[in-house]
């Protein structure tokens, strides 16, 4: 049977959305549903903002996301994380055609296993694909998702994540 305690990833969120409220009348919400490469569920909630290069490109745009992991699972196998990640945006037919993402960030685990898998570290890089297209006034898009510790620390046990998700401007 799963239990997830909520208490330690909702402290958390609360430290992100405090920290993050001078940038919300300029951020758009993420909300991602998936599940890792061990079958465990993931819940990814944050913020984020583009930033656009129309002097270098105007289908180039870098995306700055910022926003809490949550990956449940058995009695003390849970584990959530703070994510920061840069991504470069390509849009295929300007501002409101399919897209592609791509960018390595970092995420802090709150602890460094996950299911059976040994993390050795707290910190591990975030390697991020993620296709996408306009939907309504937000956006939809499918993203996999690569955590490492790049060989910081053994055992490397990385772990991939694939998920759906919405993104809708405040």
């Amino acid at each position: 049977m799963q239990r997830f305690s909520l208490q330690r990833p909702a402290a958390v969120l609360s430290g992100i959305i405090l920290l993050s409220i001078p940038m919300m009348s300029q951020a758009d919400g993420y909300i991602t549903l998936g599940t890792t490469s061990e079958s465990t569920p993931v819940i990814s909630l944050g913020l984020d903002h583009t930033f656009e290069f129309e002097r270098w490109h105007p289908q180039l745009t870098l995306r700055l996301g910022s926003g809490i992991l949550l990956l449940p699972g058995d009695i003390d196998d849970d584990n959530a994380a703070w994510t920061l990640t840069p991504a470069l945006r390509w849009s295929f037919a300007g501002e409101h055609g399919m897209f592609v993402e791509a960018g390595i960030g970092m995420a802090l685990f709150l602890n460094t296993h996950l299911e059976k898998r040994q993390l050795s570290t707290s910190f591990q890089f975030e390697d991020r694909l993620a296709l996408g297209m306009p939907l309504g006034n937000g956006e939809l898009s499918v993203s996999l998702i690569h955590y490492s510790n790049a060989g910081i620390k053994k055992p490397n046990s990385g772990f991939e994540t694939l998920s759906i998700g919405y993104r809708h401007p405040f």
